[in-house]
């Protein structure tokens, strides 16, 4: 039900006030006691890492098994939209806009962070007899995070939607994603629930990621400027960053978020080949073959990892802390999870024409890739000056995560190329945040209005508030343990809206089942 006049015109009243009620619940209760939603936000997290762990890590091997199905059928062939539709944006327009979207800042925080902490903790999949071994391990497992299981969450959403939408002509709203399972029930209070959850799921997955990039924001201004890091200059920097996305997003997709994506993408170019020329370039390309060629045949062994339970739900010393895989796998897959609906309906929007293995080779295989370049050439660069002056950005890391792009960038001692890399790093932090929030405000206000592509820009602006409000809220509350509370807000958020990709794969398959038969149905009429 979309109300036709008013203050809220164009919108559904029952997804927005049930999910205004639910975020300024939980907004209140943070606020209000901020010792026991620290206490309950910890339990919640112990209760899915040792209760759920397998279901997160089952559903990522899933959905990647089901696109690759997808993709090499018969149902590959099939155009999202008409059969005479061609994509409306180039192959550099539409990657540089879907990677901003699906991992541009959440990367940049974690690209030498993580394979730093692989190295030099280890993890269940290593085997290392030496420090370079171990670095190559510690690549391999940053693959499998930010990877192929990675896109195949988001492109389990993105296709589900692209196809109801433009092959179908339903509207752009993740309750249609269940339309050739339900039908015409979607438009009841199985819809609402559903786009509830969505919102929610979208709205503390983006809130992740603005708290993480805010961090890195003020530890780049403190390496160029001498900015202190606290909380209250990065508060400061939610209000500022908001607001250019605000300005970003009320020009619309193929204006503000396009050239801002693509201005991403060559600012992106340019740091990776900082990286590449400036550092180990050698060791990087080594790297790159060895733990893409490692990742690949591991992949299976990976994706099948269960961690041994050595604890139980309830025991008084039960903590997600004790467990690698509730620290990063269970973390990344809900976190991918939670950020599916955003990443979804966006990359959909720019994807119409293209058909489905174009869609789910571009989205998983190329975007994939994009990642390992990226993630070797940054954590690549880190891996090789600790292995030369023993455990130099290991130490920063430890110290504090934001600080390990500057300290890399510092160990390369490149002099003022250093100091202008810096300088850029911020930039791009900061226009990676611009892009995540001005794309998650219209995503939000598309899923509200039901499909509408171009949501009133009130409503845009509204929700761009609340978004940025959310991760002032989840800083708050987090304190000295804010990286902790980010990461626990996107799993508990993708729990629900994980049942609801199960159900959208089970709706796609048959959607495509019945649109192949009526292609044939066709060509066999026209060729009779």
């Amino acid at each position: 039900m979309i109300i036709k006049n008013g203050l809220i015109k164009g919108i559904n009243p029952y997804i927005v006030f049930i999910s205004l009620a639910l975020i300024a619940a939980f907004t209140l209760y943070t606020i209000t006691f901020p010792e026991h939603s620290t206490a309950l936000i910890d339990e919640t997290r112990t209760f899915i890492t040792l209760s759920a762990n397998a279901w997160y890590v089952g559903l990522a091997a899933f959905f990647l098994i089901f696109c690759a199905w997808l993709a090499f059928s018969e149902h590959g062939k099939i155009r999202l939209g008409d059969d005479n539709d061609r994509p409306e944006f180039s192959y550099f327009a539409w990657f540089a806009m879907l990677y901003a979207a699906g991992q541009g800042i959440g990367i940049i925080f974690w690209s030498i962070a993580e394979p730093i902490f692989h190295f030099s903790s280890g993890t269940p999949f290593s085997e290392a007899v030496s420090n370079e071994v171990a670095a190559e391990e510690a690549m391999k497992v940053t693959f499998f995070h930010w990877g192929l299981n990675a896109w195949a969450i988001y492109c389990v959403v993105g296709i589900s939607l692209a196809f109801v939408a433009y092959r179908l002509k339903k509207p752009l709203s993740i309750r249609y994603t269940l339309y050739p399972l339900l039908g015409e029930k979607v438009n009841g209070w199985i819809g609402v629930t559903v786009d509830v959850i969505a919102i929610f799921a979208t709205l503390f997955g983006i809130a992740t990621s603005l708290g993480l990039g805010v961090q890195q924001i003020n530890a780049g201004l403190n390496a160029i400027w001498d900015i202190p890091q606290t909380l209250f200059v990065q508060l400061v920097l939610i209000v500022v960053i908001s607001i250019c996305a605000l300005i970003s997003v009320l020009t619309g997709l193929k204006r503000g978020i396009k050239y801002l994506s693509m201005s991403n993408m060559w600012l992106t170019i340019i740091l990776l080949l900082f990286f590449l020329l400036l550092g180990p370039t050698v060791y990087i390309v080594k790297l790159l073959v060895s733990a893409t060629v490692d990742y690949m045949v591991n992949l299976v062994p990976m994706n099948a990892f269960i961690e041994p339970q050595t604890q139980s739900w309830g025991d008084a010393d039960a903590s997600w802390k004790n467990m690698w895989q509730g620290w990063w796998t269970v973390f990344y897959w809900g976190w991918w999870m939670s950020w599916a609906p955003f990443v979804g309906v966006f990359i959909a929007r720019v994807s119409k024409g293209r058909t489905i293995r174009e869609f789910i080779f571009g989205v998983v295989g190329v975007s994939s890739l994009l990642s390992f370049v990226w993630l070797v050439a940054y954590g690549g660069t880190a891996l090789n000056i600790d292995l030369n002056t023993a455990g130099t950005i290991t130490e920063t890391v430890k110290a504090n995560v934001a600080d390990a792009l500057y300290a890399t960038i510092n160990g390369m001692d490149v002099g003022i190329v250093g100091y202008i890399a810096t300088i850029a790093g911020t930039l791009l932090v900061s226009t990676y945040f611009i892009t995540s929030s001005d794309s998650g405000t219209l995503v939000l206000t598309t899923i509200m209005s039901e499909g509408d592509e171009h949501p009133l820009k009130r409503h845009r602006i509204f929700w761009g508030v609340i978004q940025g409000a959310t991760a002032a809220v989840l800083l708050v509350a987090g304190g000295n343990a804010a990286l902790s509370t980010l990461q626990t807000a996107s799993i508990t958020a993708a729990l629900p809206f994980s049942f609801i990709m199960v159900l959208m794969c089970v709706a796609l398959a048959k959607g495509v089942r019945e649109e192949s038969k009526l292609i044939q149905m066709k060509a066999s009429v026209s060729t009779s």
